[in-house]
C-alpha cells in the first residue's frame, strides 16, 4: 500500500506524512499517555523523521526513555477525527491524556484499540497508523519545512529517527493534513483557564492574533481592574502560563472596553494608554525553541517577552480622559430614528 504525501512549500526538506497527525507515546516513569502533534518527515519505506520541539510532552516522555538507555515506542496517527489533532495541538495540562480531553468535550469516551506492536492506545476511528519506535543516536537529517511562524524557522538537523514495524489503515483511507491557522479560540480559552486557575479575577476577554502573531506570538488579555497591580498580574501570568509559555512575543493587557479581537482597538489602546518607559516589561530566558525565527541558531531555545500594559493607570482611573465616541444608548436612539435612511 502506498499513501500519496504532500510536499507542503517549495523548501521543504521531505514529504511530510505528519501535519494533522497526533504521535502518542507513554511516560516510562509516570505511566501516563499523551497525544502531541509534531511533524513526521518520510525518510524511506521504514524510517520516518520525529521532530519535537524541547519541553513538549512527548520530547519528555522520550528524552526520559533514552535517559534510560530504553528504545523508545511511538504510534503515529495520520488520519483520523479532527478533534483528536485539536487536542494532540493544544496546551493540554502536563500528566492530563489528551483522550481524556476529548472525552470530556465529547461528552463519552474516546474508543481505542491496542497496538499490536507498541501497545500504546490507538484511535479505533483511525484512517492509517504508524507503529515504530527510537533508539538514541540514530538519527538522520530532518527539515527544514515551513512552520505556522511563516518561516522555515528550524532549518535542518539530524534528528531521531521511527523505524516503523506495523503499518495498519482502512480502504482508501484519508490524510489529515494542515498548514497554519486555526489554534486562536482554543489557545485562547487555554490561557483563560488558566488566569482564573491562577487566581486572576474579572478577565473579561482572552485572544491570539493569529494574522499579526500566528495565534502563538500576540496575545491580548482584557480585563476589569480591580485593585492596584492587576493589569501586570494578569500580564505576567498570561504570559508563562503552561497555556501561553511556549514561543511567546508580545502580551498585551488591556481594559474591558477594547476589544481583543480587534486589532485596530487593541493598538488604539497601546497607543493612547501605555508609556513605553513605564508600561513595559521585559522577561528575559523565556521557553522558546528552534522554529523561533529571530533567535540565531546557536541561542535556540531561550527568548524575551514583552508585557505592555495597555490599561489606563489605575492610580487615575477615574480622571483619565473621557473616550470621544458615542454611548452604546445614543448609538441605539439614533440607529432606531434612521434606520429607514440608514439601511
Amino acid at each position: 500500500m502506498s499513501f500519496p504525501t504532500p510536499r507542503w512549500f517549495e523548501l521543504n526538506g521531505g514529504r511530510y506524512i505528519g501535519t494533522g497527525s497526533v504521535n502518542i507515546t507513554h511516560d516510562p516513569e509516570e505511566g501516563w499517555t499523551n497525544l502531541g502533534t509534531a511533524r513526521v518527515m518520510i525518510h524511506d519505506k521504514n524510517t520516518v523523521g520525529f521532530y519535537i520541539a524541547p519541553g513538549r510532552h512527548g520530547r519528555i516522555h522520550r528524552d526520559k526513555a533514552f535517559m534510560r538507555g530504553e528504545p523508545f515506542k511511538v504510534a503515529i496517527s495520520v488520519g483520523h477525527d479532527p478533534l483528536i489533532f485539536l487536542a494532540g495541538a493544544l496546551e493540554v495540562p502536563y500528566g492530563v491524556c489528551e483522550y481524556d480531553f476529548i472525552g470530556g468535550i465529547q461528552g463519552e469516551p474516546v474508543e481505542v484499540i491496542k497496538g499490536d506492536f507498541t501497545g500504546l492506545p490507538i484511535p479505533a476511528s483511525a484512517e492509517i497508523v504508524l507503529e515504530g519506535e527510537c533508539v538514541q543516536g540514530n538519527d538522520k537529517t530532518e527539515g527544514p519545512f515551513g512552520e505556522w511562524t511563516g518561516y522555515y524557522g528550524s532549518s535542518a538537523r539530524p534528528e531521531p529517527i521511527v523505524r516503523i514495524h506495523s503499518v495498519m489503515h482502512r480502504d482508501d483511507p484519508i490524510i489529515l493534513g494542515y498548514t497554519r491557522k486555526w489554534r486562536a479560540p482554543l489557545k485562547a480559552a487555554l490561557v483563560w483557564d488558566d488566569l482564573e486557575a491562577a487566581g486572576v479575577p474579572d478577565i473579561r476577554g482572552v485572544w491570539y492574533q493569529e494574522a499579526a502573531g500566528a495565534a502563538y506570538l500576540f496575545l491580548v488579555v482584557s480585563i476589569k481592574q480591580r485593585y492596584p497591580g492587576h493589569a501586570r498580574q494578569a500580564g505576567l501570568v498570561a504570559t508563562e502560563c503552561h497555556a501561553g509559555a511556549y514561543l511567546g512575543r508580545y502580551t498585551v493587557v488591556v481594559d474591558d472596553d477594547i476589544d481583543p479581537t480587534n486589532l485596530d482597538e487593541v493598538m488604539w489602546a497601546i497607543c493612547t494608554r501605555s508609556d513605553p518607559a513605564k508600561d513595559i516589561e521585559i522577561l528575559r530566558r523565556c521557553w522558546s525553541g528552534p522554529l523561533d525565527p529571530i533567535i540565531p541558531k546557536d541561542q535556540k531555545g531561550f527568548n524575551s517577552r514583552a508585557i505592555i500594559d495597555a490599561t489606563r493607570p489605575y492610580e487615575w482611573l477615574n480622571s483619565f480622559p473621557a473616550v470621544s465616541r458615542s454611548s452604546r444608548e445614543l448609538r441605539e436612539r439614533v440607529l432606531g430614528k434612521w434606520s429607514d435612511k440608514l439601511s
